[in-house]
């Protein structure tokens, strides 16, 4: 079977097919091969009518009286409405502990300073995290670290193999306050043991919080079986909620209000407040999961979200998963046959369940043909040094897509080699 064969033969048998005439595909006649899914998802057809809808009927129709009342209630209760919604359909997490608001590192931030409070009361000073893991986390836990005197315990991890149970081990102890790691590796993909982390850092008496930036939507997640303590994550990849919209926190039940885990986040406004409207001296947390938020919540921008959300609900995430599994399959194929006699190298784990919903290829020239690529019409990106990464958006990609998008690039190196 060719190529070709196999391309066609594994899009007629998805299941998740129909879904991608779901998304506007045509509104980017000049892009043949989209492979940046796990940077910027697509919009969905359904997002420009939602978005007219909001406009004329909730924003203009309702005016300010639309923060009490609408078609999905109220805009006051959206962060939480959709915050339980991202967790039943894509992070295994019970109602009441996730909130949509704000951008992914602010809400890092915020569970950062909760956390590192908590353990500076029990006399733990450290915050141990990877050398690899995505900037913004890195930079942040800087910032905090210069601002409090906390120190940061470096994981130094291959990024072609990602964090490990066995190195948080050795780097945990009785100074740790927090661990915090990716879930998926944002260079190679890899796919981190978060259960067997989360026993790793308990046994320490920490905390972990995982960012998910490169999981939800695109692989199985179980934060409340698995006992994550903290998460984030931003909604603009697999969840197809548009540039800057805004991200998602995990915060358990048992640390939040009065439980004797309860943490409580710095940045204290007013829709934190346990009655935003009682407009008092004094602040008084939410005892529930509100108390994350802090400003006004970016309602206009919740509205693509909901529409991703759900086509992910009616899609199911372990369909998500499945196809997720076999696009990757289908690329490392790919990569191996057409690309490895030029030079070209695999970044990310080969065994399925060792990794995330994008793969990430390596040659010292990538940064120069990622920007031929674009020329013609085929969208990865690159990641410093000499990755490419194909992110592989499994309701929106089809395997034919990938095959295209892998033979512009084998035709490049080719025949710059």
């Amino acid at each position: 079977m060719t190529h070709t064969q196999r391309a066609a033969a594994l899009d007629a048998a998805d299941p998740l097919a129909p879904h991608r005439d779901e998304f506007l595909l045509d509104a980017a006649p000049a892009v043949t091969s989209y492979l940046d899914g796990n940077s910027l998802g697509r919009p969905l057809t359904a997002t420009p009518a939602a978005l007219d809808t909001f406009l004329r009927q909730e924003w203009g129709g309702r005016l300010i009286q639309g923060w009490t009342e609408g078609p999905h209630g109220g805009w006051m209760d959206w962060p939480t409405q959709l915050g339980d919604q991202i967790g039943r359909v894509a992070l295994g997490a019970a109602a009441g502990q996730t909130v949509v608001a704000d951008s992914t590192t602010v809400l890092f931030y915020k569970l950062v300073r909760a956390a590192a409070a908590a353990g500076h009361a029990e006399g733990r000073d450290e915050i141990v995290c990877d050398t690899d893991n995505f900037p913004t986390d890195r930079f942040v836990l800087e910032g905090i670290a210069a601002e409090t005197g906390l120190t940061l315990r470096w994981i130094e991890t291959d990024p072609a193999s990602g964090i490990t149970p066995d190195q948080v081990r050795a780097a945990v102890g009785p100074r740790t306050a927090l661990a915090t790691f990716s879930h998926v590796a944002y260079r190679s993909g890899h796919l981190a043991d978060a259960a067997a982390i989360t026993r790793v850092v308990h046994d320490a008496g920490a905390l972990v919080l995982f960012d998910l930036s490169h999981s939800a939507g695109s692989v199985e997640l179980e934060l409340d079986a698995w006992g994550v303590d903290l998460a984030v994550g931003c909604c603009y990849k697999y969840l197809n909620g548009g540039p800057g919209a805004p991200a998602f926190a995990y915060l358990a039940t048992r640390h939040q209000g009065t439980h004797p885990q309860a943490l409580r986040q710095p940045v204290q406004g007013w829709m934190g407040h346990a009655d935003p409207f009682a407009m008092g001296q004094g602040y008084q947390p939410d005892p529930g999961i509100r108390q994350l938020i802090s400003g006004t919540p970016p309602i206009v921008a919740m509205v693509p979200v909901r529409v991703g959300l759900d086509q992910l609900e009616r899609a199911g995430i372990a369909a998500v998963r499945a196809k997720s599994t076999a696009l990757t399959t289908f690329a490392l194929d790919l990569a191996d046959d057409l690309l490895a006699p030029h030079g070209v190298t695999v970044a990310t784990p080969r065994e399925p369940e060792a990794r995330g919903g994008h793969i990430t290829l390596r040659r010292s020239d990538f940064r120069d043909v990622t920007a031929e690529l674009w020329t013609r019409g085929v969208v990865p990106d690159f990641r410093t040094p000499d990755g490419i990464r194909l992110g592989l958006a499994p309701l929106s990609t089809s395997f034919t897509e990938v095959l295209h998008g892998v033979l512009a690039l084998q035709e490049i190196v080719e025949a710059t080699r």
